[in-house]
């Protein structure tokens, strides 16, 4: 009753206002955007979680419809493309991670984005003077940052493999939500106006995003008639035609020809991508990272991300030690000391495994976990960065020499998104998806209604991520499934740039080794380790446990103040599974908002 009386409410409210959004408001069809956020939800026969109530409610109509866990994901990412779509969308790419119930199997498909195969070693240096180009917003904003898209690859892969639904089915939610519109939020006014002179920019962003020169009012309704278009066009053709035709040319000449307005002095240097680019982009099938941890086996996503590597690492790590008996204060010195570790070898051996030789047997080998720990004083900070581990050589006893450390700058930014999403008859699907940059590169497809991303700023001025053509940048993304006894047992993931890897990490030992509930693992107040010389963390980690953990060498600064520029770190969701089918769906309660968690049926 509740919910029928704000949803009533809303749509009076709606037909009263006169406020001015991309496309005018026609209460009579428009279905405003459900702005209820429910952060747990526990039932049966089915669950969600995502950042929006509008992909939760996308993906739980494909279950009420028959559909799979696989059907239910691909209908709410092409949803966020609409509601989120600084976050994500088809011009973007992103980790997709599988549970089969039949089979027992957690399988994988990289959908990571790839470089041009003209794309110059020096794309990133101003051709006038040779310097690189400052990063944001100069390099950020441009057709030179735009990766070749993968998701429109994965969705096609996942649905062939393990769907039951065809690719059109999937997409009505989304389309049905472009056509009617949703309500404007304050988060989605905000990353607009935080995102103005970008988005000035282009003639097709100030169009869609910026009508009248502002951004859309909170309450309004925004549409995308564009972008309902452009999935109806993959509904009915596959996605062949986002690869070939037109719509790849159109995704070429905007990387190539950007639609600069001359409202902004940015100098968007052009790209290289070709429609021959496009129409070899493959997704591709990589077994799952693999650890075990006190007892659970915890799956994770392979290289080209270094998500599955770097948390199994540092699980690995701090399986040897008994945090469960330890005082909070230790448990987090531990774990900051572990991530710390686990990304000096990030840095030093991860990248596309097409191009490097990666030591993944050896990053996730409970021997070498068991020889880094030695790096770590329970009574004192190690002096950061921590050099890599020697992957050549190791018995899981402490070594004495050390290899040198790398040289290497990470600049992923933090807007991605993800949910997960779990079916009747138990399978389960975890994807973290992403244009990267809040934004993106800020260039609209000119009438096609979607954001390309600015994923190549992912690559390293050197080591083995360095930009190279044809190569996925480095990836943290960490999309996870954790078995029990070969039977699901927790599914997460989040959004973040790097910190998405501790973001999973800390939420797992929050459950596992710190007693907390799924939901009360997700709200805690997160700490991002880097293995540098402080840990960004967020304000309320600070209050609560910074001056104990000083006692031990460790320094932090709040995250407003750091690259991520956000106070929050991370959007987790989560689904729990329980004894007799039961599921716990689980969203933030608050970061970003707050997400929104469903359930089939919240009662057998």
């Amino acid at each position: 009753m509740l919910y029928l009386k704000r949803r009533l409410l809303a749509i009076a409210v709606l037909a009263a206002m006169a406020t001015t959004c991309t496309v005018a408001i026609s209460p009579a069809i428009a279905q405003p955007r459900q702005v209820e956020k429910i952060p747990t939800a526990t039932g049966y026969g089915g669950s969600v979680s995502t950042v929006d109530p509008e992909a939760s409610a996308a993906a739980m109509s494909i279950l009420r419809k028959g559909g799979n866990a696989v059907d239910a994901a691909v209908a709410a990412a092409a949803t966020l493309g609409v509601t989120e779509p600084y976050s994500a969308g088809i011009g973007g790419g992103g980790y997709f991670v599988y549970y089969n119930a039949k089979t027992g199997k957690v399988r994988t498909i990289d959908g990571r984005e790839t470089s041009p195969s003209a794309m110059p070693t020096d794309a990133f240096n101003d051709p006038a003077t040779g310097a690189p180009y400052n990063f944001t917003p100069e390099l950020v904003t441009s057709g030179v940052a735009v990766g070749v898209p993968g998701t429109p690859a994965t969705w096609d892969r996942a649905l062939k493999r393990w769907g039951t639904m065809s690719l059109s089915q999937t997409l009505k939610p989304a389309i049905k939500v472009a056509k009617a519109g949703f309500v404007v939020d304050q988060t989605f006014r905000d990353q607009t106006l935080e995102n103005k002179l970008r988005f000035n920019t282009f003639t097709s962003t100030q169009d869609l995003f910026l009508p009248g020169g502002d951004a859309p009012a909170v309450g309004s309704i925004f549409k995308n008639p564009d972008i309902a278009k452009t999935y109806s066009l993959l509904a009915k053709k596959g996605t062949d035609a986002f690869y070939t035709g037109q719509v790849a040319q159109d995704i070429v000449d905007s990387v190539t020809r950007p639609p600069l307005s001359g409202d902004t002095d940015l100098p968007v240097p052009v790209g290289f991508m070709s429609t021959d680019d496009l129409a070899a982009y493959k997704s591709i099938d990589r077994a799952p990272t693999h650890v075990s941890y006190r007892g659970l086996d915890v799956y994770g996503m392979a290289p080209s991300s270094s998500g599955g590597t770097t948390v199994g690492e540092a699980l690995n790590i701090l399986e040897g030690y008994d945090l469960k008996s330890m005082p909070t204060e230790e448990v987090l010195h531990h774990y900051v000391e572990a991530a710390s570790l686990a990304f000096a070898d990030r840095a030093a051996y991860v990248a596309d495994p097409a191009f490097v030789n990666i030591p993944q047997k050896a990053l996730t080998d409970q021997l070498f976990g068991q020889e880094r720990a030695c790096n770590i004083d329970s009574a004192t900070a190690g002096t950061k960065p921590f050099a890599p581990g020697d992957v050549t050589s190791y018995d899981g006893k402490c070594p004495t020499s050390t290899v040198a450390s790398g040289d290497e700058t990470d600049t992923e930014n933090i807007s991605t998104t993800n949910l997960t999403v779990a079916d009747r008859w138990g399978n389960v699907v975890e994807y973290t998806l992403t244009i990267e940059q809040t934004g993106g590169s800020g260039i609209v497809v000119p009438e096609r209604g979607f954001l390309l991303n600015n994923e190549l700023t992912d690559f390293s001025p050197t080591g083995p991520n360095r930009i190279e053509p044809n190569k996925r940048p480095r990836s943290s993304m960490s999309p996870t499934i954790v078995l029990k006894d070969g039977a699901p047992y927790l599914a997460l993931g989040s959004p973040g740039g790097s910190t998405i890897i501790t973001t999973v990490l800390q939420t797992l030992v929050n459950r596992v080794d710190r007693g907390m509930n799924i939901s009360q693992a997700v709200a805690a107040p997160r700490a991002a380790p880097w293995n540098g010389p402080s840990v960004t963390a967020e304000p309320e980690f600070i209050e609560q446990y910074a001056s104990k953990l000083k006692l031990f060498g460790h320094d932090f600064y709040p995250s407003g103040d750091s690259f991520t520029a956000e106070a929050e770190i991370g959007a987790a969701t989560a689904i729990e599974f329980g004894p007799n089918g039961l599921q716990t769906a689980v969203a933030e309660p608050t970061r970003r908002g707050g997400g929104s968690a469903l359930v089939l049926k919240p009662a057998k």
